[in-house]
């Protein structure tokens, strides 16, 4: 994993953590032990789909950097797919309360994403790659033979 990507992740999971914490809490409130149980598995499911999608994107790209945006909508739409086909396959269960479910799932996939777009704008990363692709004394031979100098031999 290289260094932006964990911080990206990190970023993502501490905009999401309390904002997740305060849908929860709010569907036990609201909707007892059905809407505690429903923010519950809404976390988990948030947690287990973002953070999967996060992996498999640093994984395509770690070796095709130019990748990084058609992965990054094809890593998205599959995540929105998957919870939606979570979602209609739990739409009818009595195991939790269906709104505090999508209510905090909704909240708290829109404060990851928030906080992805946060780390991205705001995490300084290098465009070019820092280290020369050519040893500096052959650098500098290349550079002496193209000028005309004769000090190069």
């Amino acid at each position: 994993m290289q260094p932006n990507d964990a911080r990206i992740l990190r970023g993502s999971a501490l905009v999401a953590g309390p904002v997740a914490v305060i849908a929860t809490v709010v569907s036990a409130l609201v909707a007892g032990e059905k809407g505690l149980v429903g923010g519950v598995v809404a976390v988990a499911v948030v947690a287990v789909f973002f953070a999967a999608g996060s992996w498999a994107l640093m994984r395509i790209t770690e070796n095709r950097p130019q990748l990084a945006m058609s992965a990054g909508m094809l890593v998205y739409a599959v995540q929105i797919l998957l919870i939606g086909v979570f979602i209609v396959v739990f739409k009818d269960t009595s195991a939790f309360n269906g709104r505090a479910f999508g209510l905090t799932l909704l909240v708290t996939a829109l404060a990851w994403v928030g906080g992805q777009i946060k780390q991205s704008l705001t995490s300084r990363m290098l465009y070019v790659d820092p280290e020369p692709s050519v040893p500096a004394a052959r650098k500098q031979e290349a550079d002496a033979v193209g000028t005309g100098s004769r000090d190069a031999t």
